[in-house]
């Protein structure tokens, strides 16, 4: 008996000892084996709190040979949480610092940031009832991000091709996350066609707005839509990217950046990422042409990952 004490002794202390050097890997492992549960068990847990993570899955977080990235990924890591007895936000917090020692593109934001962010939307798509899967696919997606004269973000349109693929579906809930220092009070809605407005809520420290865009009909599975609505923004500094993430294949996606005239970058680029703490790749040279100096990016389908435009100030 006092054999097995010792061990639980030795588990808490390396459990206690990961919490607060980590990595996010180490401390996910220590709290397993502290507990004493079987991944089986844990996966069985997570799917009565409503998240599917499969074994594999598991093996490779606690082995550190992947991390959760995606939102469902993200909420299983806050429902470890509460599953292994941890202290709020410690494996959150870990699985941030992993992330920006990982070595990514200085102009990139930052896997912390991303990570919170996360973790906000999570909180603020339940406030208004929406679903991880809002019941529509996208067919076609164009974005049009405009950069104002103070080399600002100053608003972006999106119009928006979807198919229903269930009853029932009258919304589609909007996302803008701002440049940093950017304030979400200031923000405005505007639902430009075949929508209107519905609830908004915003984060003032991540810099997130979440607006519904109510339908006025009920579509039915099959069905198609279109609507095209518009966030006016320009609360923030000097504008960099912008970048879009897509957790799973999808239709048609394109992305122009139009700058104003007395604000030229002096170059411009597009990049994809596999994942938010993936390093860049598929860089490309874009040259804004015509009157209107902008450059643009077109997926003809679009999967899982982040694409996105940046670009340099002189």
């Amino acid at each position: 008996m006092p054999h097995a004490t010792q061990h639980a002794d030795d588990a808490t202390a390396e459990l206690d000892s990961a919490l607060r050097g980590g990595p996010f890997h180490v401390a996910l492992r220590a709290a397993i084996a502290a507990r004493g549960l079987p991944l089986q068990r844990v996966q069985h847990h997570l799917s009565r709190h409503g998240v599917k993570v499969g074994v594999t899955s598991l093996s490779y977080w606690q082995q550190g040979a992947r991390r959760p990235q995606r939102p469902e990924s993200l909420r299983a890591v806050r429902a470890l949480e509460e599953i292994l007895q941890l202290p709020d936000e410690s494996l959150i917090r870990l699985l941030a610092e992993t992330g920006e020692r990982a070595g990514r593109d200085t102009s990139a934001r930052s896997y912390r940031v991303f990570v919170e962010a996360a973790g906000v939307l999570e909180r603020l798509l339940a406030e208004l009832d929406s679903p991880v899967d809002g019941g529509l696919q996208t067919l076609g997606h164009h974005e049009l991000v405009r950069i104002g004269a103070r080399r600002e973000l100053a608003g972006r349109e999106s119009h928006h091709i979807v198919r229903a693929h269930r009853d029932g579906v009258d919304r589609f809930v909007a996302v803008h996350h701002g440049d940093p220092g950017c304030v979400p009070d200031g923000m405005a809605v505007h639902a430009l066609e075949n929508c209107s407005a519905g609830r908004v809520r915003r984060h003032e420290e991540t810099g997130l707005l979440v607006v519904e865009l109510l339908f006025g009909t009920r579509l039915r599975a099959g069905d198609t839509f279109l609507f095209r609505y518009g966030v006016q923004d320009g609360t923030a500094g000097e504008s960099r990217e912008y970048v879009r993430g897509f957790d799973s294949a999808g239709g048609q996606y394109a992305l122009q950046v139009r700058f104003d005239e007395r604000a030229l970058p002096v170059r411009c680029h597009r990049f994809t990422q596999h994942t938010a703490a993936a390093p860049r790749s598929g860089h490309q040279d874009l040259t804004p042409t015509g009157p209107h100096h902008s450059v643009h990016l077109v997926e003809p389908r679009m999967r899982s990952g982040i694409v996105g435009i940046g670009w340099d100030w002189e």
